[in-house]
C-alpha cells in the first residue's frame, strides 16, 4: 500500500508543478521553487514590512555601503507569487543607489518576471512598496 500511496502523491505533485509552470511560466516557477535572497540581514540599514490587502506581507532588508545597496533580502508569509516578487525585488535592488531604487516599481517587477496572472499582479506591487518603504527607512536613518 505504501508504494501505491507514494506513487499517487508523486503523480499529484508532478501534476501541480506542471500546472504551475503552465499558469505562471518557467521563470516564475523556477524562482518559486528556489527563491534567491530569502532571509534576514542582521542590522540592516533599511527595513520595512508591508502587509497587502490580500493579507500577505513582504519584509525587505537592505544593507548599504557608499550609498549603494550591497545586500538585499526578503521574507514573506505569502503565496508563491509573493515569494517570487520579493525575491526579484531584492535581486533588482542590489548595486543600486537610492535614486535608482526609486525606479523599481510593481510594473517593472512584473516586466522582469514576464508577467503574472491578473489575480497575482498585486504581489509585484506589494514587493515594490516594501522595497520603497525600506529605502524610506534608510533615508530617515541617514538624516538622523
Amino acid at each position: 500500500m505504501g508504494d501505491n500511496l507514494d506513487n499517487f502523491v508523486q503523480q499529484l505533485q508532478d501534476q501541480i508543478f506542471e500546472e504551475t509552470k503552465k499558469d505562471f511560466g518557467e521563470k516564475v516557477y523556477k524562482r518559486w521553487r528556489e527563491p534567491l535572497y530569502m532571509g534576514v540581514i542582521d542590522e540592516p540599514d533599511g527595513h520595512a514590512k508591508v502587509k497587502g490587502k490580500c493579507g500577505d506581507s513582504i519584509e525587505i532588508f537592505l544593507k548599504f555601503e557608499n550609498n549603494r545597496i550591497t545586500q538585499a533580502s526578503f521574507l514573506t508569509d505569502g503565496c508563491g507569487p509573493s515569494v517570487v516578487c520579493g525575491s526579484y525585488a531584492a535581486e533588482m535592488a542590489i548595486g543600486k543607489d537610492p535614486d535608482e531604487l526609486v525606479e523599481i516599481t510593481g510594473k517593472i517587477i512584473l516586466e522582469k518576471l514576464g508577467g503574472l496572472p491578473e489575480e497575482n499582479e498585486h504581489c509585484a506591487f506589494l514587493a515594490a512598496e516594501s522595497l520603497q518603504q525600506a529605502l524610506n527607512d534608510y533615508m530617515i536613518n541617514q538624516a538622523s
